[in-house]
């Protein structure tokens, strides 16, 4: 199993980022080629370090890299990118991470 971990920052308008994040990306995000499941953590998030509290943590999950490489090399994944633009517009807005994950 590969994992998309998409942790937001807190944006400047949380009431138009969920409308958009719920209405718009996750149908869109759902769409995806290989796509399992794609869950969604809202606060509270518990942050056991220093630092600015994640706002909403994104997982999408996928049967390998490749799978996700693909999917976002797609329409709809293109569409996605270009969608979480309007999300989270800079790069310091999200941090993402893509990984395998073994069950042990």
């Amino acid at each position: 199993m590969a994992k998309m971990l998409v942790i937001y920052k807190t944006p400047a308008d949380p009431a138009a980022f969920d409308r958009h994040y719920f209405d718009v990306h996750i149908p869109l995000a759902k769409k995806l080629p290989g796509l399992r499941r794609y869950d969604v953590s809202r606060r509270p998030i518990v942050k056991l370090s220093a630092g600015e509290m994640p706002y909403l943590v994104g997982t999408l999950y996928f049967d390998s890299l490749d799978d996700i490489r693909t999917a976002f090399a797609s329409e709809v994944g293109v569409a996605c990118a270009a969608d979480r633009r309007i999300l989270a517009p800079g790069d310091d807005d999200l941090t993402m991470l893509l990984f395998d994950a073994d069950e042990v």
